[in-house]
């Protein structure tokens, strides 16, 4: 539930939230994302997390941030760690867990409502944290892809879970040609 004089932050797991739309078929516009946040409350911050390839002379996930740096978003990011998986594909990893969590949690004071686009039960215990402090959690993934993308016990903890599915009418638009496959990376790259 959200209320008109609620101050909220959004904390948005990029590859997680990346992760989750694909699952559903579906990109993400995040202008339209902020709009219908602001149109739910104050909204305070809007924080992106992303690990980013910093040794290379293009990051595919370098338009997005720059995108989302101009348009009110606040960026956090950190340099990911490449690796090769098991079927010889290029991997990256970039876990901005901590940096969530301790955003959250300076914050918490002066919100009333923190919405956690993730579905990583991870999670669970800053959204316990966060709630012995008075501020109301809603968690934004999916139940709908295969597997489910939510965590059981973030989405149980939470005081309430929106499905991603739900909010493809307003927040999605049809996915592009994934550039992924032309360059191998898995990243999160469309504003």
């Amino acid at each position: 539930m959200f209320y008109k004089d609620d101050r909220l932050a959004l904390f948005i797991d990029g590859s997680n939230l990346h992760a989750a739309a694909k699952a559903l078929g579906f990109d993400i516009d995040y202008k339209l994302l902020r709009q219908e946040f602001e149109r739910r409350g104050k909204l305070i911050r809007a924080y992106y997390y992303t690990a980013v390839l910093e040794n290379e002379d293009y990051s595919p996930i370098r338009p997005l941030v720059d995108w989302l740096n101009y348009n009110g978003y606040a960026i956090v990011s950190k340099p990911a760690r490449e690796y090769t998986d098991s079927q010889g594909r290029r991997r990256v990893k970039g876990n901005m867990d901590i940096e969530l969590a301790v955003n959250a949690m300076e914050l918490a004071p002066r919100l009333d409502h923190a919405v956690l686009f993730s579905g990583d039960g991870d999670f669970r215990p800053l959204v316990d944290a966060l709630q012995r402090q008075g501020v109301r959690v809603s968690v934004v993934s999916t139940l709908r892809s295969q597997p489910p993308m939510i965590a059981d016990e973030l989405r149980r903890q939470a005081d309430n879970f929106i499905e991603l599915d739900a909010l493809r009418e307003i927040i999605g638009r049809p996915p592009r040609e994934p550039r992924d496959m032309l360059d191998g990376t898995n990243a999160e790259t469309r504003p």
